[in-house]
């Protein structure tokens, strides 16, 4: 029994903190245990960018998507067709469908040849010499489609798999559905080379994820990143400045409700300051042989090429690093990116020498470092060319059908998918869409493509919208 008149002494702030101090420090240390197991089986959610589990058993890890601003030539690059050369100058035999500039002239050979490369014969272009020496690690999708012929809905399409502005990236849902291995930079990272594309930033947009899935712009030159070096002289200074806005937005989140800008901006102050000594690490290419640097191109003659060199090899320094999805824009040449109205040969010519070697050292550097295999490489542009001519030396716009490749990242090598008719005007077996692309894209990184979805507008939101199929056939 109790005397109820009793009331135990308060304790005092000592004695409070002398049998306490114990707890707190098992408190401290059953958290970091708990992170480290929920990071071990990818559930941890204290991070928008913790890595996360895959819906089931992934081939590749990571993807390098080599983006072709302005359409190839699907007939000058990866898909030969000997008819244009018996047909070349006179009027095209087939029913040509209306074009961007409807300046549509006889039919038009390109002035390349193609050889057949490696072990499994694989055509491929003289555009592209250095790339042919990797055939066997391609996967060539010759029938590609698209529904738009216009450069910017084009490439909303490809990049958002809607034709208009506002859907997230596909880097960054792939961000949003894996995050990212590396907590000290983006889940999505964009090396810029020069040219964003017609449609601008959005291409790279977080759409309605939240902005912390968004992809980060990397540029050549010193800083990388805008506003990447901190103008504090001691990083104490900066830590306490960056608490200080934390407790403000903090306090704002509590009397505004949650908000994505208030709880993204938090996540972005903290990345970038972590990131103020991940990413001169990762563009100092000290590390890096003279070997390997030339073999990327770092020496050569023209500069395009050298560009593209130093964001192919940042690339694998990424991904080496644990950052999910990188895309990387083309260089400037002297002329136009791959949308050669006019002037066909000196412009595909110089956007082939710009990224050729490049490329070719980029699959041979991931392959010897046992990369490959769990990286997945897409090189593609936004729609194909026309096999007559606009004008006397020029390509339409034509989304009837061309040709992507894919490397590594658990499909086939040393193949070709798909046909066009004997002109490349237009798929006649095997029609890949671009939701197509993108639910083998998302299968290859062990994500179900109709299961990647976010509720938005009272529906449930996805990259491939209510389309899309695997590629069965294309995967190892």
């Amino acid at each position: 029994m109790h005397c109820q008149h009793f009331h135990p002494r308060p304790l005092n702030r000592r004695e409070m903190l002398a049998r306490c101090a114990q707890g707190f420090g098992s408190l401290a240390f059953m958290a970091l245990l708990g992170e480290q197991s929920a990071r071990a089986n990818g559930s941890f959610t204290g991070s928008a960018l913790a890595p996360r589990k895959p819906h089931y058993r992934a081939r590749a890890k990571n993807v390098i998507f080599l983006y072709m601003d302005g359409g190839p030539a699907q007939m000058d690059t990866f898909d030969p067709k000997p008819k244009l050369r018996e047909y070349h100058g006179r009027p095209f035999p087939m029913k040509m469908e209306a074009t961007q500039f409807n300046d549509n002239g006889n039919t038009l050979a390109g002035p390349w040849a193609f050889k057949n490369y490696g072990r499994s014969g694989l055509p491929v272009s003289d555009l592209f010499p250095h790339v042919g020496q990797c055939a066997d690690d391609l996967c060539v999708i010759r029938s590609m489609v698209s529904t738009f012929n216009e450069h910017t809905n084009a490439n909303y399409f490809l990049h958002t798999g809607l034709g208009l502005a506002g859907r997230p990236s596909a880097g960054a849902w792939v961000s949003y559905g894996l995050g990212t291995e590396n907590q000290n930079l983006p889940g999505f990272v964009v090396l810029n080379g020069g040219l964003i594309p017609p449609g601008g930033l959005p291409n790279f947009g977080s759409g309605f994820l939240p902005a912390t899935f968004q992809g980060s712009i990397f540029k050549p030159g010193d800083p990388p990143v805008a506003n990447i070096q901190p103008l504090e002289t001691e990083p104490a200074l900066q830590r306490s400045k960056l608490s200080l806005l934390a407790k403000l937005d903090a306090s704002a989140k509590q009397t505004l409700g949650s908000s994505d800008a208030v709880e993204s901006a938090i996540a972005n102050y903290e990345l970038a300051f972590r990131m103020q000594s991940a990413v001169p690490e990762l563009m100092d290419l000290k590390g890096e042989t003279e070997a390997t640097k030339r073999m990327y191109g770092f020496d050569h003659a023209y500069e395009p090429t050298r560009i593209y060199a130093r964001q192919c090899l940042t690339a694998r320094r990424l991904i080496e690093r644990g950052v999910r999805f990188v895309e990387l824009t083309c260089p400037s040449v002297s002329g136009d990116r791959w949308d050669q109205h006019a002037k066909l040969e000196e412009g595909h010519g110089n956007n082939a020498r710009a990224v050729d070697q490049p490329i070719a050292a980029l699959l041979t550097d991931l392959k010897s470092r046992g990369l490959l295999d769990e990286t997945l490489v897409l090189w593609a542009g936004e729609f194909g060319r026309t096999p007559f001519s606009q004008g006397s030396d020029g390509r339409d716009h034509n989304p009837y059908g061309f040709s992507v490749w894919l490397a590594g990242g658990g499909v086939q090598g040393g193949m070709a998918y798909g046909v066009t008719d004997d002109f490349g005007y237009k798929v006649v077996a095997d029609k890949v869409e671009i939701h197509d692309l993108h639910a083998t894209m998302l299968h290859l990184l062990g994500i179900d493509h109709e299961r990647l979805t976010v509720r938005f507008s009272g529906r449930d939101m996805r990259l491939t919208d209510v389309h899309g199929h695997v590629l069965k056939d294309v995967l190892a």
